[in-house]
């Protein structure tokens, strides 16, 4: 049987590209992913074609058409074939390789899901939280929590961990249950804030403020006290604790990006006056002052 015309036994980039239903441009792209080899170049520089890449872009085609990403197909192509296994088995084998991906992906999307309904459930910002940060605000009414409370458990829980976060949280609770209390704490948020630049850490305002907090924190710390919050917070503490028998690595200061908590603290741009940051340490003080001595 004789053909109407010849047959080349090498194709250009365009050639391929028409022939497979792609473009040159996506061809390149399999190239610098490392999907498809690069051919050998003409005499003219450029890429050649032959057979065996064009079935290679024929099943690249498929595969994606079918919706595998080509990062998958590209885990599967670089998984050789047994020796001596024909063109089906490979390809079976290369079907099996991503059956294999596709269905961690898929358990993958589906962590992922969960988390994103429980984001919603909690609201979007609360649920951004850790499940046991989020579970000690369960009890505060929707709205009572604002920005900068959420916030600052965002960056507690960074810094000492969901633990850490989850006792913080404790105030939240507190203030949601006595407007008075959260009234006298904007009071107080906001004489700190006052404590600009403009303010020398020797500015008797400094003092004032302090005793301003300090005397919050002592009403604030009598409230949690006689709420019982102190047997929910072992309760708390028991349940971390139990969730993390089995990892030795769990807790502040672990984990992928992990830092310990006074390298966060240090990374931490914190946007405090020198005059501020007295008024913290004079508090410090006064709560040292109070507290019992060790046995």
């Amino acid at each position: 049987m004789s053909l109407p015309f010849a047959i080349p036994r090498q194709v250009k980039i365009g050639d391929a590209a028409a022939f497979v239903g792609t473009t040159p441009r996506a061809i390149r792209h399999y190239h610098e992913i490392g999907l498809l080899p690069e051919p050998e170049r003409g005499t003219d520089d450029r890429r050649r074609y032959g057979y065996d890449d064009m079935i290679r872009l024929l099943w690249i085609r498929r595969m994606a058409d079918a919706g595998i990403a080509l990062d998958d197909v590209r885990a599967a192509f670089a998984d050789p074939a047994p020796a001596g296994s024909d063109g089906d088995h490979e390809v079976a084998a290369i079907l099996e390789r991503l059956e294999e991906t596709l269905a961690a992906r898929e358990a993958e999307l589906q962590e992922q899901r969960s988390a994103v309904q429980r984001m919603l459930a909690a609201g979007s910002r609360r649920g951004l939280l850790s499940d046991l940060v989020t579970a000690r605000l369960a009890s505060v009414p929707e709205g009572s929590l604002r920005q900068a409370d959420l916030d600052t458990l965002l960056v507690t829980e960074r810094i000492f961990g969901p633990l850490g976060a989850a006792i913080q949280a404790g105030r939240f609770v507190a203030l949601a249950a006595h407007p008075d209390l959260q009234e006298e704490s904007d009071r107080v948020d906001a004489a700190e804030e006052a404590l600009d630049d403009t303010v020398d850490v020797d500015d008797p305002r400094v003092a004032e403020v302090a005793e301003r907090r300090h005397a919050f924190e002592l009403a604030l710390n009598a409230v949690i006290e006689d709420s019982g919050q102190a047997v929910e917070e072992e309760r708390f503490f028991d349940s971390w604790e139990a969730s993390q028998a089995d990892d030795v690595d769990a807790g502040p200061g672990s984990g992928p990006g992990s830092t310990s908590a006074l390298a966060a603290v240090e990374k931490m741009p914190y946007d405090f006056s020198p005059a501020r940051l007295r008024c913290i340490e004079l508090v410090a003080e006064k709560l040292a002052a109070q507290e019992p001595a060790a046995p």
